[in-house]
């Protein structure tokens, strides 16, 4: 199997007239507890997560379950730890709700993150998802008609032009088991939907689905704002009877793992990122057992392995502001 070619591009520098293209690296507390499947979650505080991933040498932290949404009360412990926060799901309902209704509900998470100088709130659908179902098999996701994509596009067009003058843009996160999860179906949504509203570009979301994971980068670069590096172990995800087996069930099996520890070629992916001046977040997000994959030495594994790859790619890593 061919690999990319590595591509290492550089913008304006001081001595060679040019300098690496910059991004930071962050990840998500599911590693630690999982919103979803509170089972499959670490008996750590708030604290003791951030200790980790700072360990690990994470700047950034999205948000979870036992995070104070409040500035003020977070920000000492960010500040402890050298850790900024990187962004955080959203529970949207706007494929079936109002614009306005959406408005008052995402308002107080839009005033904590932009006191919080967070770079986006990652938006994911879950009106009609089965994703937090457990008894609901994979192939019962919710699928939309073309008058139902156009409308929800434009929506969702609307609603992103509003957070945006707002002062916080939202990312949309496509993802498996909910109204856009393959790559035909981001294709449609993206084609139809307008600039303002940005991409959460999932690289395990997308190859769970069958989606070509180089070719929606080629496709949708231009929108791409926020990057989960999520792995996939591929052999769990061909073992899975989609007409029995949820998306909890594949959580639970194993189906995603941090870079370094799955199948999927981020050295091809960073590459095909780079080649578009790509220069957002990386952000580990990879929902696993703590029992069976410790957070904090898959923490370690996952960062050595995309911090090894984006700078290979032309990336410097940026720090903690001291």
């Amino acid at each position: 199997m061919m690999r990319e070619p590595i591509i290492i591009l550089f913008g304006q520098n001081s001595e060679l007239g040019y300098s690496p293209m910059k991004t930071k690296l962050g990840i998500a507390p599911i590693a630690w507890w999982n919103d979803d499947l509170e089972e499959l979650s670490d008996d750590v505080s708030l604290e003791e997560c951030l200790w980790q991933a700072s360990l690990a040498g994470f700047t950034g932290m999205e948000t979870g379950r036992r995070f104070p949404m409040d500035a003020k009360v977070l920000s000492p412990t960010l500040a402890k730890y050298k850790m900024s926060i990187c962004g955080g799901w959203f529970s949207g309902l706007l494929l079936d709700g109002s614009i306005e209704v959406e408005k008052e509900r995402i308002t107080a998470q839009m005033n904590f993150f932009k006191a919080s100088n967070a770079p986006c709130i990652v938006y994911g659908e879950t009106a009609r998802s089965v994703q937090g179902e457990r008894d609901a098999p994979l192939n019962r996701k919710p699928k939309l008609s073309n008058d139902e994509m156009k409308s929800y596009a434009r929506k969702m067009t609307e609603f992103a032009e509003w957070c945006k003058d707002e002062g916080m843009p939202i990312s949309y996160h496509h993802h498996m088991a909910a109204v856009i999860e393959t790559e035909q179906e981001l294709d449609v949504f993206m084609n139809q939907s307008g600039d303002a509203l940005t991409l959460l570009y999932d690289t395990g979301h997308m190859a769970f689905s069958g989606g070509d994971v180089l070719r929606v980068i080629d496709n949708h670069h231009k929108r791409i704002s926020h990057v989960h590096t999520k792995d996939v172990r591929q052999e769990v995800i061909d073992g899975l009877d989609r007409s029995k087996e949820s998306f909890l069930d594949a959580v639970i099996k194993g189906a995603f793992t941090v870079p370094g520890d799955g199948d999927l070629d981020f050295q091809s992916i960073v590459n095909r990122l780079a080649s578009y001046n790509y220069e957002g977040w990386f952000v580990v997000e990879a929902e696993q057992n703590p029992i069976v994959s410790p957070p904090l030495q898959m923490a370690q594994l996952g960062y050595k392995a995309l911090r090894d790859v984006v700078i290979t790619c032309g990336y410097e890593v940026e720090n903690f502001p001291q």
